[in-house]
């Protein structure tokens, strides 16, 4: 069996300003990422599920060691890669599976209409209908940002900047560039990730210190879910 692999994932909330001095130190040691635009941008759309109690928020409030969520991600409002994903964190580090799904399926797990799942050949599914059909999972929010991304082989560190977070309720137009949503954040501010294996090279580390820089124990999707409680 494939070792699970954790990461480090590191989060600060930070200013337009800020971001703009990182990507010029950035741009230098880094490149973006091979499936962005020509500026290192795309668009990322998730919709998060929980059961009937709510049990993947309150463990996020609470800081349950270890917890995992489930989500369908989209990329760039297509329905070229679906993904049902499972994010697990565990003494501060995380892990993600995921296997791919096609829309069809995904409009009828979004409308809660999608019956009795039966198993497949991959484990993020199985353990998703598990939870669908016994804690009667459900979509519970859609958390919606434009990410601009670095990457390095190096110690396979990401640095992205994640701009614009907004959340939803509007399920049936997920697919859709115009969705109903609110923005979750102050204005101009924008939340950094740093992401990476065993290491994060010295270089990177530098680039990335700036002055009132702290990090922070953000989630997208528990503020985004605090607005549709």
């Amino acid at each position: 069996m494939e070792k699970k692999v954790y990461r480090h994932e590191f989060k600060y909330i930070c200013s337009e300003a800020q971001l703009a001095c990182l990507k010029g130190r950035l741009s230098g040691v880094m490149r973006y990422d091979v499936h962005a635009d020509f500026d290192g941008k795309y668009r990322i759309r998730s919709v998060y599920f929980d059961d009937l109690e709510d049990t993947g928020f309150y463990e996020n409030e609470n800081g349950t060691d270890p917890r995992e969520k489930f989500r369908i991600r989209i990329y760039n409002n297509s329905d070229d890669l679906i993904e049902l994903e499972n994010k697990k964190k565990v003494c501060g580090m995380t892990s993600k599976d995921a296997c791919r799904i096609d829309r069809e399926l995904c409009e009828k797990l979004l409308s809660g209409e999608a019956g009795v799942l039966d198993a497949g050949e991959q484990p993020v599914w199985n353990k998703f209908a598990l939870g669908w059909n016994t804690r009667q999972f459900r979509a519970k929010v859609i958390v919606d940002y434009e990410r601009t991304v670095f990457v390095c082989p190096l110690g396979n560190v990401r640095v992205t900047f994640d701009r614009n977070i907004a959340s939803s309720a509007d399920y049936t137009h997920f697919f859709d560039q115009t969705i109903k949503k609110r923005p979750v954040m102050p204005t101009g501010m924008h939340v950094l990730e740093v992401k990476y294996d065993e290491f994060l090279p010295d270089y990177i580390y530098k680039s990335i210190e700036i002055e009132n820089l702290q990090r922070t124990a953000f989630s997208k999707y528990y503020l985004c879910r605090k607005y549709h409680l």
